[in-house]
């Protein structure tokens, strides 16, 4: 059915089941489980499945919605398709929503437009993003990566320039390491602009994090908000016997085919039997295990559709563990080479 403009109205009982926390030790609050747009607003989806999705997710309380600057495809797509969705069903309750996008990979030609954390970059991109989402602030601004080419101080400058310019209402970082991190919360704090969170990577597949990061971040009291905590689409049920066409592995989006080792598929169908005696899907265990840790404020998933996303959020109905469940599922939850940003961290 073809969904028209301007008819929305958000579900009354929208705040009624979702679970928010506190994002380190600042006043935001965020909902456990958030939506990113990485995928699936991008020019190849209808704009009336995006705003199915979005529509969705806002009425079983999902407040926080996370783009970037090169999110599509192409570049840009999924905040200019966001910003058309917003203008039409979602403007009426700015107030209620986090908004948040990020810069700092390739984005437009010649040298200002590459990446990196330079002062230019980084404001042009903010206000180019403002432009396609028709926004006048996002509540978060992220740094989207490390760039060992700029001085840290002139990336955390500016952050805080946009900060006080009113475009963004706080900021972060995304795949910094630990060290990395302590020196950003340092620099931004001599400036007045606190660091309010931290976007890594972080699934039962990709554990870096555990090395030292939630450690900083929660001497620090910065948040965590942990992205591909499905790992890529690894963690459902998706790839259990086989490569579907329509998969991100089948389409060479940030999963390769070659990582569905017969090792990786190994731990992943015992992980999906560990899932089902708990009483849910592999991906609501896989989310629920990522928000065990107290440190981590909200889990960003991506949806292709309506029911893909009430299945991610039905994770919230079961978010305890046993010892001896944390004992088994640390048995599968190895390492599975999928941290595509491991050059950032570990910078």
């Amino acid at each position: 059915m073809t969904m028209h403009a301007d008819d929305y109205r958000a579900d009354r009982g929208r705040y009624d089941s979702m679970t928010y926390r506190r994002c380190g030790r600042s006043g935001l609050r965020l909902p456990a489980i958030s939506l990113g747009l990485w995928h699936n607003f991008g020019d190849d989806f209808t704009l009336d499945s995006q705003r199915a999705t979005l529509r969705r997710a806002f009425d079983l309380g999902v407040t926080h919605f996370d783009l970037a600057n090169n999110y599509g495809p192409p570049y840009g797509s999924a905040e200019r398709n966001f910003g058309t969705i917003f203008a039409q069903d979602f403007k009426r309750y700015r107030d209620e929503l986090v908004i948040s996008s990020k810069a700092g990979y390739d984005m437009w030609p010649g040298p200002y437009g590459q990446g990196g954390g330079g002062r230019k970059y980084l404001i042009s991109s903010l206000d180019q993003s403002l432009q396609r989402m028709g926004l006048d602030y996002v509540d978060i601004f992220y740094s989207h990566r490390f760039d060992p080419d700029t001085p840290l101080e002139e990336t955390m400058g500016a952050l805080d320039s946009i900060v006080r310019a009113g475009k963004a209402l706080y900021v972060g970082i995304s795949s910094y390491s630990g060290e990395r991190t302590r020196e950003a919360v340092q620099i931004l704090r001599s400036l007045g602009t606190p660091l309010l969170i931290h976007q890594p990577s972080y699934s039962m597949l990709n554990r870096w994090v555990e090395e030292d990061l939630l450690d900083v971040l929660g001497e620090t009291g910065v948040g965590c908000i942990a992205f591909s905590p499905l790992a890529q689409g690894m963690l459902t049920n998706k790839y259990l016997d086989g490569v579907p066409a329509d998969s991100r592995a089948a389409q060479g989006k940030s999963l390769s085919a070659e990582l569905l080792t017969e090792q990786n598929l190994k731990h992943v169908r015992a992980l999906n039997e560990i899932a089902s005696s708990r009483g849910q899907s592999l991906a609501q265990m896989a989310l629920a295990w990522v928000l065990r840790d107290e440190r981590v404020t909200s889990a960003l998933v991506g949806a292709s559709s309506v029911s893909q996303l009430e299945n991610s959020l039905g994770a919230l109905d079961n978010l305890e563990f046993t010892d001896h469940e944390l004992e088994t599922i640390d048995g599968h939850a190895v390492e599975a080479g999928i941290n595509l940003w491991k050059t950032s961290s570990d910078s």
